[in-house]
């Protein structure tokens, strides 16, 4: 009988445990779609540190001058928020800071806190000194998650309506998800020219390849690109009066390195113009050492829209040249 009451009492207490268990881990699947512009951050954060020297340091680093674009845009538009009224509504926006003084000097990157998809920081310092410390130290973390955020909700945004393009993986063995506003401008064997139609302007898709000695190293990189892109401008966009499409050359190009779909790749920002012409806007080149077809696959955007904020237009194309997949 005692062993009875043994089994059945272990049985219970594993029932408990069980349930303990499953209501500790979260269901996300309740939560409210999260809101938000794209590239929009919400700081929340009272008005006296919003107003001194950690307001001045979160601007710093999150407002900070996008690379490669002919005038000043920040990396975040940015609203702040008193942590007095972050509820409700106001706690759905896709990405947020939360920065307050408490007890410890911590940063903690949580998803879908209040929503979904979302993620937020949340910085925690004994004193203004820790928290701009704590800034400065985990800013580049907090940055590379909030626009990897961002670009994957541009890409979902894409996703409701993908232009078929099955050429690309005939001539290129190629795939990309653009958007059905997109229409090919010109194509060839070696060459693919997308663009899309601004109420001012245009955004523009290239897709070409060259040998792989083409780029020799890192050293000679960032020339090997200015002198293939503007050859390949030169040669194939049609611009008026036989001017030259080409990268402007009173400021030279940012180069980084990065990696789309698994492979290598040179991240070139910059400036192009129409030589001897008032055109001119940002471009965003990637060269994808692909060993296996012996080749750079070069995917590039650029933007044509005068008198237009274009930090998010070339986000959008970044977006869309991330989301290659190559054969």
């Amino acid at each position: 009988m005692k062993n009875i009451y043994y089994f059945l009492l272990a049985g219970l207490l594993l029932l408990v445990a069980c349930q303990d268990s499953a209501s500790s881990k979260r269901d996300t699947s309740i939560l409210t779609d999260s809101v938000g512009r794209i590239n929009g951050l919400q700081v929340v954060v009272s008005n006296d540190l919003w107003n001194g020297p950690v307001g001045e340091k979160v601007r710093e680093h999150f407002a900070a001058l996008v690379d490669g674009l002919p005038q000043q845009e920040p990396l975040f538009t940015i609203n702040q928020l008193n942590p007095d009224v972050f509820e409700g509504f106001a706690r759905t926006y896709r990405t947020f800071v939360h920065i307050k003084l408490g007890d410890k000097d911590t940063v903690i990157l949580k998803k879908n806190s209040y929503a979904r998809p979302q993620i937020g920081a949340f910085v925690t310092g004994t004193s203004e000194e820790k928290i701009m410390e704590l800034l400065d130290t985990e800013q580049a973390r907090i940055v590379a998650a909030f626009r990897n955020a961002e670009l994957k909700e541009r890409q979902k945004r894409t996703k409701r309506s993908v232009k078929k393009i099955d050429s690309l993986k005939e001539r290129f063995g190629l795939s990309l998800k653009v958007p059905s506003a997109y229409r090919l401008a010109a194509a060839s064997d070696d060459y693919y020219w997308m663009r899309k139609d601004l109420k001012q302007g245009t955004t523009n898709i290239l897709i070409y390849q060259i040998p792989m000695s083409f780029i020799t190293n890192d050293s000679t990189a960032i020339g090997d690109i200015i002198k293939m892109r503007d050859s390949i401008g030169s040669g194939y966009l049609p611009v008026e009066d036989d001017a030259l499409f080409i990268t402007e050359e009173a400021y030279a190009p940012y180069l980084f390195t990065t990696e789309i779909d698994g492979k290598f790749a040179y991240e070139t920002k910059g400036t192009w113009e129409v030589k001897d012409a008032f055109m001119a806007g940002p471009f965003l080149n990637y060269a994808i050492r692909d060993e296996a077809n012996s080749r750079y696959l070069i995917l590039e955007g650029f933007t044509y829209a005068p008198s237009v904020e274009k930090r998010d237009l070339q986000f959008e194309l970044e977006s869309i040249l991330k989301s290659a997949k190559i054969e």
